[in-house]
């Protein structure tokens, strides 16, 4: 099995591969390399955490893509991109972040030592839960949403990235 999910991560990596075109760079770098990932790019501008994932980090930035946003109910991201709503937005975006390194050998070596699970602490305090869904990881987060994980170990010099398709919702 744990050949059967390298070989997807593989496959999807190349994939991506526009997206880590810029993995030299920091976590924002990579993530402004990616025409996929402009919605996110323009949140962490909007919340002024730009120069915290350009910092030291390391960093597991699980991204959604702008489609994940698009997910959202109508209005959603551009209410949260109004600056009242900084704190909220805030609050969404640093849900996506944990920190150190986590690539996906890790992050599946977690879930297999947790029974099934590994219980993520976000770099707000929450907590997201990781599993596995046949080859695929899920991220379900407080409120019971899951996302799934298209593509892993986009590194950049402060961390990695893993995409998901759906944005997580802390409490």
């Amino acid at each position: 099995m744990k050949s059967t999910f390298l070989k997807s991560v593989f496959v999807l990596v190349l994939g991506f591969a526009s997206f880590g075109a810029n993995a030299q760079g920091d976590i924002v770098s990579v993530a402004s390399g990616s025409k996929d990932h402009s919605t996110l790019v323009a949140a962490l501008k909007a919340a002024d955490l730009v120069k915290t994932l350009q910092g030291k980090g390391p960093f597991t930035v699980f991204a959604p893509t702008n489609a994940a946003f698009n997910k959202l109910p109508a209005g959603t991201v551009d209410n949260l991109l109004k600056p009242e709503n900084k704190v909220a937005l805030t609050a969404i975006l640093t849900y996506h972040v944990v920190a150190g390194n986590l690539d996906a050998a890790a992050v599946v070596a977690a879930i297999k030592k947790g029974n099934g699970k590994a219980v993520l602490t976000t770099v707000n305090g929450a907590k997201l839960t990781a599993s596995l869904e046949g080859k695929n990881v899920i991220l379900t987060d407080e409120k019971g949403g899951k996302a799934t994980v298209t593509a892993t170990n986009l590194k950049a010099s402060n961390g990695v990235i893993h995409v998901i398709d759906t944005v997580v919702m802390p409490k």
